[in-house]
């Protein structure tokens, strides 16, 4: 799919609000996407079709020399389209270029196809938190992509190559 990627704008947010509404069960509310907008450690992105459509988006916060990626989401109809991937690699250059440490983000356990596109990416599971999701009930997956040598779990719990070929 033909798409560029641009930071987010004010104008963008009815368009990115209907996109949380079609994608989570608690979606950002306009206001909060104007509030990470306004927040000087934050950063959004929003992948536009030819037409000027919104077709996905993916948020990003920094704290020190950490990143963690608040949403990503991708129409429906224009998901498995390299938009989710090419997001996520805007904000890797990124994090790398700004020498973080990592890249964290939550997915709920049952969503297969984002943790899919994460591992694809080199993210690898760190850690769950129980009963995180409330609508409904369910685990999130605590997944980061380790960045600075050293930075992430030691090499001999991580094993071999884990992050070169680790799947939307």
């Amino acid at each position: 799919m033909n798409h560029t990627i641009t930071l987010m704008t004010y104008d963008d947010i009815p368009q990115v609000a209907a996109i949380e509404r079609q994608c989570f069960p608690d979606p950002w509310s306009e206001q909060m996407l104007r509030d990470h907008l306004d927040n000087q450690c934050a950063a959004a992105l929003v992948a536009k079709g030819a037409d000027g459509v919104i077709l996905g988006y993916a948020g990003l916060l920094v704290v020190l020399d950490e990143g963690y990626i608040t949403n990503v989401a991708v129409r429906p109809e224009h998901r498995r389209q390299g938009i989710g991937s090419d997001l996520l690699n805007v904000f890797e250059n990124f994090a790398r270029g700004n020498q973080l440490a990592f890249l964290t983000l939550e997915v709920r356990s049952s969503n297969a196809a984002a943790i899919a596109l994460y591992q694809k990416a080199g993210y690898e599971e760190a850690g769950r938190r129980r009963g995180y999701y409330a609508h409904p009930r369910e685990d999130a997956v605590i997944m980061t992509l380790w960045l600075k040598s050293g930075s992430g779990p030691a090499e001999e719990e991580k094993g071999e190559g884990s992050h070169a070929d680790t799947g939307i």
